[in-house]
């Protein structure tokens, strides 16, 4: 089991009051770490989650906070960010987990939909990033995790979900990219990428091991980048994928 000592730690998930995010901000609160549970549209989802934090936190006052915002928006990216650093200081933790997704095949998406899909994985990346990263090199230490996908490095193709890969393959080369710019600033800068997760909207029936991957298995794969042993390790992505290898989906 990893498990870093993230106390007095500072964290900002995207997209935190539901699935994915929500374990990984839930996750960081058990260890210790102060955090900020981002919605944009589920207020109620975002507050129940935020009470589940405290209470894993131990109940310290001060250590939760909940911020609201469109993360493909400039302003609404620099309002949630300031009100996060009001409430818990500088971050020292950013997961780009926010991504939007679009099952059509290609032909029948129209450009609203391409588009969303699009800002939400990886535009919203980018603005998080650059938002947070002055003061991570102010402090000098940082941890951003990108929350990509696991065929976003093996370049396989498929004939719906164009949007989304594309964009997550942007995300994975946007992550090794930024780890090249901040080597030398004490921050690093890596991506857990699954292929189907326990909540996905689809689940086939041919998964790797039988399952697909856990909330458990998605936290302990991010948690791994906060140890403070893997200080060395950036512009890195793990597969949470238990192994899946075809050549085209």
């Amino acid at each position: 089991m990893i498990d870093p000592d993230l106390d007095g730690r500072s964290a900002l998930v995207t997209g935190s009051a539901k699935g994915v995010g929500r374990e990984l901000l839930c996750a960081m609160a058990e260890r210790g770490a102060n955090v900020a549970v981002h919605y944009y549209t589920s207020a109620d989802e975002a507050e129940a989650v935020a009470e589940r934090a405290h209470e894993a936190g131990g109940n310290e006052d001060g250590s939760v906070t909940v911020v609201q915002g469109d993360v493909t928006d400039p302003d609404d990216v620099d309002g949630m960010f300031d009100a996060a650093e009001s409430d818990l200081g500088s971050i020292d933790v950013l997961v780009n987990n926010v991504g939007a997704f679009a099952p059509s095949h290609w032909e029948d998406l129209d450009f609203e939909t391409w588009n969303t899909v699009w800002e939400t994985n990886f535009n919203g990346t980018y603005l998080c990033s650059k938002r947070v990263l002055p003061g991570m090199r102010e402090e000098g230490y940082g941890r951003i995790v990108n929350v990509g996908y696991a065929a976003s490095d093996r370049h396989l193709v498929a004939p719906t979900n164009f949007p989304y890969f594309a964009a997550k393959t942007g995300v994975l080369m946007f992550t090794r990219m930024l780890a090249a710019d901040t080597q030398d600033d004490g921050i690093t800068v890596n991506a857990i990428s699954p292929y189907v997760v326990e909540n996905s909207e689809v689940i086939p029936d041919d998964l790797p091991r039988g399952r697909p991957a856990s909330f458990e298995d998605m936290t302990q794969a991010m948690l791994f980048f906060l140890e403070e042993g893997s200080d060395y390790l950036s512009g890195q992505n793990v597969a949470v994928d238990g192994g899946w290898r075809p050549e085209r989906i």
